[in-house]
């Protein structure tokens, strides 16, 4: 192979760089494997390969655009800044004919360093390209003059020493023989290549052969046997080969995936079968980086959001809706084209709480895949909320937000709660008459005091929650639906609905939320309250429905 040195000490800015030269350079048969996005980048980096092949084919494909430089190169950056960042392994960018002159090469260089991409192959043919495979005879080169401008002009505008700059010569491909592949070749290592990559369309590799032949590692060779597949590998390795990219093949198996999952859900008209043969939802999540995220929440979030988990209450149906929930439960009711427990689950996160966990009942199947962790009801009774509490005991631990899931809000709504160091909390809006004026089932209460400029600023304590108006009470709010607790508090509560279980003190049927901080407070227990204005809805009807399409506008 080659005599120049392996840089062993790479500058630690660009070690992926470093690794592709060293690639390139190694007397081992290496390979590169195609990927077309961040999440296939991350694949080929787990599957085992060193570096990754980013095919102008595949990229081109996953945009539903033709192989021709119909993507733009700043488009095909974007898409490579993706794949970098979902990746440690380096990249070789399959860069067309430089998409340009020598101009827009020195650019696409520079470009490409910027976001840490180890080298690129560009090809000798004229722009706007074709692909090597679609009328290859009829394809016009570049001078070699021109060509070779080209490889200059990149490795002038390069910062980086180790960042590597592949030739690929079309004169097989054109039909031009190999006299001309030679001297081609020659012309570009001269210029400044730091390897050659010959390419052919023949099923066999007897071009091939012939152009190492005559080579005699010159420069070191980078093959792509998509045509002539059935080489055996050990061949290239008899040839010193430097690398050989496997260079469409995670496109194309994902094509024939995808066809056969879409065509087998629209022929069955359901998932059943096909569950069995994709991977769970879990395992895309965990190629995102969730366990990651959780990390970093635990070092970067605010303690109160990230040791504060949260338990919603979704497994009522709401038979209010009618038939908007014939088919589904009221917290997947659509509201601006998501269901509704998307808008809680995405205001919690917002406000840092990301440990969610969803109590489903009616029609729970419609809740899979939510990102969330799951628990079957005991009850699909909406007046039995306590007993479908208790179907999550071994959540109710460490700081908690027990929430409804048919209530969109605020999250400025949540981090109040968490900013309160009492054991339990709730939040009272102020603006109770709005409920009363619809005419709608609402939890009023009376708090130790109302909610005046003091109210606001100095402790108040929940009293009763009332749901008749008519008993003479002071009303000074309505309760929002929250109950937050410190981890005292949560294993108070633990406990009283052990209690209520085990000795069956408490009828659960029909026992709800309200009826459970009533009790609370007759415990001894005092619960906080947080007053405020809206910045909220309870959506317990169709009419309820239309009104939170225009929430937070």
């Amino acid at each position: 192979m080659l005599d120049r040195p392996v840089n062993s000490q790479p500058c630690s800015l660009f070690t992926k760089s470093a690794k592709l030269r060293e690639i390139v350079e190694s007397s081992e048969l290496c390979f590169l494997m195609e990927a077309h996005n961040g999440l296939s980048a991350r694949i080929v980096e787990e599957a085992g390969f060193e570096a990754i092949w980013a095919s102008g084919l595949s990229i081109s494909a996953s945009l539903g655009l033709r192989d021709s430089n119909e993507a733009t190169w700043t488009q095909v950056l974007e898409v490579l800044e993706f794949m970098s960042d979902a990746s440690t392994i380096p990249i070789l960018v399959d860069g067309d004919t430089g998409y340009g002159d020598f101009n827009t090469m020195r650019r696409l260089v520079r470009k490409l360093e910027s976001r840490d991409i180890a080298g690129v192959c560009i090809e000798d043919k004229c722009f706007p390209k074709t692909n090597s495979f679609i009328r290859g005879t009829s394809q016009p080169l570049a001078k070699i003059d021109e060509f070779c401008g080209k490889i200059k002009a990149g490795r002038d505008a390069q910062q980086n020493e180790n960042f590597v700059i592949v030739a690929r010569v079309e004169a097989f491909i054109a039909g031009w023989g190999l006299g001309e592949a030679v001297k081609r070749a020659e012309a570009y290592m001269e210029a400044g290549a730091d390897a050659i990559l010959m390419h052919s369309a023949l099923r066999n590799p007897s071009e091939i052969f012939a152009f190492l032949n005559e080579w005699q590692n010159r420069l070191p060779v980078v093959l792509v046997p998509t045509k002539y597949f059935t080489t055996p590998t050990d061949e290239f390795r008899k040839r010193d080969v430097s690398c050989v990219i496997w260079a469409n093949h995670n496109l194309r198996s994902s094509i024939s995936a995808m066809q056969a999952t879409c065509e087998k859900i629209f022929r069955e008209q359901n998932l059943e079968s096909i569950e069995e043969v994709v991977v769970p939802v879990s395992e895309v999540f965990r190629l995102q980086g969730e366990d990651e995220l959780a990390d970093a929440e635990k070092k970067f979030l605010p303690a109160a959001a990230s040791n504060t988990r949260a338990l919603i209450l979704a497994y009522t149906r709401g038979e209010e809706m009618g038939e908007l929930t014939v088919d589904r439960p009221k917290a997947m009711v659509e509201i601006n084209g998501k269901p509704l427990l998307n808008h809680i689950i995405e205001a919690y996160r917002s406000a840092g709480v990301r440990d969610l966990n969803v109590i489903r009942g009616y029609r729970g199947e419609c809740l899979e895949n939510i990102g969330c962790t799951l628990f079957n009801s005991k009850t699909i009774d909406r007046r039995s909320e306590v007993f479908a509490v208790s179907s999550a005991l071994e959540v109710l631990e460490g700081n908690m937000l027990i929430s409804y899931g048919d209530v969109l809000f605020k999250k400025f709504i949540v981090t109040q709660l968490l900013d309160c160091e009492a054991d339990f909390a709730v939040m009272i809006d102020t603006a109770w008459r709005n409920s009363r004026n619809r005419n709608r089932f609402a939890d009023y209460v009376v708090c130790s005091r109302e909610s005046s400029q003091v109210g606001f600023y100095e402790e108040v304590f929940l009293k009763r929650v009332i749901s008749d108006l008519a008993n003479g009470s002071p009303i000074h709010g309505e309760w929002m639906g929250f109950l937050k607790m410190s981890a005292t508090g949560a294993e108070i509560l633990r406990k009283l609905i052990v209690e209520m279980i085990d000795e069956n003190n408490f009828n659960m049927e029909g026992f709800d939320m309200a009826a459970l901080l009533n009790l609370l407070v007759e415990r001894g227990n005092e619960i906080r309250v947080i007053y405020t204005t809206g910045n909220w809805l309870d959506c317990d009807s169709v009419a309820d429905a239309v009104e939170g399409s225009t929430f937070g506008r």
